[in-house]
């Protein structure tokens, strides 16, 4: 829990406030200090030590507060042995042992916490033993029980902090670990999306023409060979919308900033054409679609078609409507199949009207499919322009 990357900019924005602090209490301590011994002076080299370990103990917490024990108590042991200085229990050393003392619990493991906090705790106590009468005048015992209690108020205050902002640092990153799962989920979720919508489009359209040619290859061979350039047209566009996936994927592939409903109806047009057979287009677009929601118009006329060349059986017509109406897109595809669901191509993953219903609800629109009377299939998604 140590962070010991954190770099000195980042230290700066940081601590400038206990900085700050720590500066006007020396400035305080120093106006107080005039007219007093000349020996108290030699006290400030020790203050200067523990502020700046103060201000710089996010970078390793556990040593900045053993090397302030160390500055403490060291400097007050040895002026007070040479009996230089006669008073004790600064409001400095205090503060910036409290400080540190917040910062290590917030950081630091465990164990390191509390051995750290216990040696400034020492540090400050011998510091203000050695004068006893800073905190009771004519009784030791009372000297005493104020120490205790001013450390004990003063560190549970920095230990406070810190479990409080460990807590805080805790949720945090439970939270900031929840957005990540739940990122990578939608990109695993977009990402099957494109993979099933696209590639298992071209795929059924290149095996459908493939069975046809099959089926009438010993009657009609000419027929058969016919079909051979629309089983080529659908690998390239295969291979190239693969390409387009993978470019998307690795940050390379241009992103279209615009299409005009031209351009859509002609994509529209292109991708009832692979899929061949008997489709009827109706394409009116009165009002301008988004560049975004045209892609998404593409992707649910090529997955509808899709699912009713795999799935429908005895299909004899399908309709495709795209029309604008009322601030929305609405995309309507209908077969007259018999009901009866044949086994698809290469099997069913059952993700197909999954994946519609996400990208429609994605736009803030609304999804319906399922069977029409007694036979056929509808598919209908509204789409806002405004979403």
């Amino acid at each position: 829990m140590e962070n010991g990357y954190l770099g000195w900019r980042a230290l700066a924005r940081r601590q400038w406030p206990l900085a700050t602090a720590l500066v006007l209490l020396l400035f305080f301590q120093m106006v107080a200090w005039r007219g007093m011994a000349p020996g108290m002076w030699l006290l400030l080299p020790a203050d200067l030590i523990v502020c700046v370990l103060a201000v710089v103990c996010p970078r390793r917490p556990f040593d900045a507060a053993l090397a302030a024990a160390i500055a403490i108590a060291g400097s007050s042991l040895l002026l007070h042995g040479l009996r230089l200085v006669e008073i004790g229990g600064e409001i400095v050393p205090l503060a910036a042992a409290m400080a540190i003392t917040a910062i290590t619990v917030r950081q630091s493991s465990r164990g390191r916490a509390i051995i750290g906090t216990a040696a400034l705790a020492c540090a400050w106590a011998v510091t203000a033993y050695l004068d006893r009468q800073t905190y009771a005048e004519d009784s030791d015992p009372a000297g005493i029980g104020n120490i205790v209690a001013i450390m004990v108020v003063c560190f549970g205050l920095g230990v406070g902090t810190g479990l409080y902002f460990r807590a805080r640092d805790r949720e945090r990153r439970r939270s900031e670990s929840a957005s990540v799962a739940a990122a990578q989920q939608a990109e695993r979720l977009a990402l099957a999306r494109e993979l099933h919508d696209v590639v298992a489009h071209y795929v059924t359209g290149i095996v459908v023409h493939s069975q046809a040619a099959e089926a009438i290859a010993d009657q009609n061979p000419d027929a058969a060979r016919q079909v051979l350039p629309i089983i080529t047209a659908s690998g390239h566009e295969a291979l190239a919308a693969m390409r387009r996936l993978v470019g998307t994927l690795r940050g390379t592939e241009a992103v279209p900033t615009s299409r005009d409903n031209d351009e859509l109806t002609a994509q529209i047009k292109r991708t009832v054409d692979q899929v061949g057979g008997p489709v009827r287009l109706d394409v009116q677009l009165s009002e301008a679609v988004p560049p975004e929601l045209a892609q998404s118009v593409i992707r649910l006329v090529q997955e509808s078609l899709t699912n009713a060349r795999k799935h429908a059986a005895g299909v004899r017509r399908i309709d495709v409507d795209v029309r604008t109406s009322d601030g929305a897109v609405w995309v309507r595809v209908a077969d007259d199949g018999t009901g009866q669901h044949s086994s698809p191509v290469g099997g069913s993953g059952g993700f197909g009207l999954v994946g519609m219903r996400e990208r429609v609800e994605l736009l803030g629109g609304t999804f319906s499919a399922g069977p029409t009377g007694g036979s056929g299939w509808t598919v209908v998604a509204e789409l806002p322009l405004g979403g």
